[in-house]
């Protein structure tokens, strides 16, 4: 077995910490990419994983996107995240839980958790029991934190409509295709949002009879999840989880733009250049999809200082997500390099590795 410092997707890691208890059966990886700006900030995932390695992979590649994710959305948070390795049977008990949290806690406050796949808000409140250092808390109406899940979706939607009209010149989604590859909880809201501007949809899920439902909902057509990448639209978004955008994939697209808030939905970094040859407009994940740690980190941080935090100052910031994706992709068409290229070296430079 290689080294994991040796694989592709380390990326000069601060710190990468393996935890195991044998009482509680928790197997778990955090990873560190980044505290340049701040305490590393990101979700944690649970996860059953064929192998020892994906988990790694997607530890390594999650937390150097929420450093990039971070820097881009201005907050003063690095970047990191947490997988827990499910076993095939995906149980998850108080016990597990408890020791996550003293895992975190025993980091000193260098990683800051939140909820992510397979991770539930009160799943957040079990872990804070036992640190300080987590975020996405259930809060008072009218403030800031709680479920990511509607902002990000937010975000997206905004992001959506921006790359509408970058690249079609059209300033409503109204009549607008958009095939939804994964409809949960963002994905689910990010579709809600658009139904609601009189976008067609045309849906995809591996959970079936949610979709279904969703899709009587909202007028949608439905389609099998391997079929999905197929459809000809306008807007492919991919909202489940990453990679899907590898060499066979975009081979399959029948799209103008990709905007969605899967994150990693690139497999490898030459995919970005496959997009933009084709003439596809992509907006990088990590800029679209901002809006559930900008909730999250305001939260955690009005909790810290012990100060108010108005949701109105989350949605300001969220608002912000559409400029920023139309300077990436002004800056892109200036200069020939692909949008994802274009956001890496912004991230970079803001994280001092540029």
């Amino acid at each position: 077995m290689n080294a994991f410092w040796t694989q592709p997707d380390f990326d000069d890691h601060e710190v990468v910490h393996f935890v195991h208890d044998d009482k509680s059966g928790l197997t778990a990886i955090i990873a560190l990419h980044s505290t340049h700006l701040g305490p590393a900030a990101g979700g944690t995932r649970f996860w059953h994983y064929a192998e020892p390695g994906a988990a790694m992979r997607d530890a390594l590649r999650l937390s150097r996107g929420m450093s990039y994710k971070n820097a881009m959305a201005g907050l003063p948070m690095g970047g990191g995240k947490a997988v827990i390795l499910a076993g095939e049977d995906r149980r998850k008990t108080p016990e597990m839980l408890a020791a996550f949290g003293r895992a975190v806690d025993g980091l000193g406050g260098k990683y800051v958790t939140a909820e992510d796949v397979g991770i539930s808000v009160a799943d957040m409140v079990a872990v804070h029991e036992q640190t300080e250092y987590v975020s996405g808390l259930p809060v008072a109406e009218g403030e800031a934190g709680g479920n990511p899940g509607p902002f990000t979706a937010l975000g997206i939607y905004l992001g959506i409509k921006a790359a509408v009209q970058h690249k079609l010149g059209r300033d409503s989604v109204e009549g607008v295709h958009v095939a939804m590859q994964g409809v949960g909880s963002v994905g689910g809201g990010v579709a809600r949002l658009l139904a609601k501007d009189g976008a067609k949809l045309t849906l995809a899920d591996i959970a079936t009879d949610d979709v279904q439902a969703l899709g009587q909902e909202l007028g949608a057509d439905v389609v099998a999840p391997d079929a999905i990448m197929s459809v000809g639209c306008d807007v492919f978004s991919p909202n489940a989880l990453g990679a899907t955008l590898d060499e066979e994939g975009i081979a399959r697209l029948d799209c103008a733009i990709v905007a969605g808030g899967a994150n990693n939905q690139l497999a490898r970094p030459e995919n970005g250049a496959m997009l933009a040859e084709r003439g596809i407009l992509y907006a990088p994940d990590y800029v679209i999809n901002a809006g559930g740690i900008i909730s999250v980190t305001m939260e955690y941080l009005c909790r810290r200082d012990d100060a108010p935090c108005d949701i109105n100052e989350v949605r300001k910031r969220i608002a912000l997500i559409p400029d920023r994706l139309s300077k990436i992709w002004q800056d892109s068409e200036a200069t020939g390099s692909s949008p994802d290229r274009v956001a890496d070296s912004m991230a970079q430079k803001l994280i001092g590795r540029g």
